[in-house]
């Protein structure tokens, strides 16, 4: 999913004709996600202290790397339709640039420059974006065979992410999953910092589009890397488990009351 189905999603998304009202959704987006990852990692830094040493890096990487890239474009697609997918495109690029950043540092010792940049722009998602400018900009498309293999792969994101989310679920024991931190962390992640984002977009009246973007990807579960990392780094893996299940299968009942709140306001 995340080496071909949404990379072809991504370029699917940005053939569109470009213009000046485009270019302004995409540079408040981009200003908009860049201030909730500041955001994000500031929560990160002073909500858990209380926690243990190894529950902290867990909960401060969630925090900073939630699942917006992988469950959010779908759902971007799904609720705003094809824009929505570019802007959501455009709005992940600061979080896989912090992803391979601050958030590797939480667990080991911060990357070094050649090697954060080697991760975040040989990252297919980020390869597949400047794939998409190129053609937005320019007006080309690939020749009619490509074009339609394309988007043939690309119909496939929601239901293969959709597959795989479940796939994580239907891992999980429900009865273990109860956990004082697990829930605080959900709260977090998904109510107070979508609220966040909601309530400045809503009283500076940016577009519509750009807020629902900016407010259903602000408000995903932690991310499946949290995991990947937890067992790699002796971070407790089984803690790091609970934070992705808890908060994915809590994202099924918030994400579709944030649209409603969004389409209605």
């Amino acid at each position: 999913v995340i080496d071909l189905i949404l990379p072809c999603n991504i370029i699917f998304s940005f053939m569109i004709k470009f213009s000046s009202k485009i270019a302004q959704d995409f540079m408040v987006i981009l200003i908009i996600s860049i201030l909730i990852q500041v955001f994000c990692v500031i929560l990160g830094s002073v909500l858990y202290n209380k926690c243990s040493v190894k529950r902290k890096k867990c909960l401060r990487y969630a925090t900073i790397c939630s699942n917006a890239g992988f469950l959010g474009n779908p759902i971007a697609q799904g609720v705003y339709g094809m824009m929505g997918l570019t802007l959501a495109s455009i709005y992940l690029i600061p979080q896989r640039i912090m992803m391979w950043s601050e958030g590797v540092s939480v667990f080991t010792e911060a990357p070094t420059k050649k090697e954060m940049l080697k991760k975040i722009f040989s990252h297919p998602c980020i390869i597949a974006c400047e794939i998409g400018v190129v053609l937005m900009l320019t007006g080309w498309r690939p020749p009619h065979f490509l074009q339609e293999t394309i988007t043939s792969i690309s119909n496939c994101n929601t239901a293969m992410s959709m597959l795989v989310i479940g796939m994580i679920l239907a891992d999980a024991d429900p009865r273990t999953l109860v956990d004082k931190d697990v829930l605080f962390y959900s709260v977090i992640r998904l109510i107070i910092i979508p609220f966040c984002v909601f309530i400045p977009c809503w009283m500076l009246h940016i577009d519509s589009l750009v807020k629902g973007v900016s407010v259903l990807l602000a408000a995903m579960p932690a991310g499946a890397t949290t995991t990947i990392l937890a067992s790699k780094y002796d971070c407790e893996e089984e803690f790091s488990v609970k934070l992705v299940v808890f908060s994915t299968a809590a994202s099924l009942l918030t994400t579709p009351i944030w649209s409603l709140i969004l389409m209605k306001i």
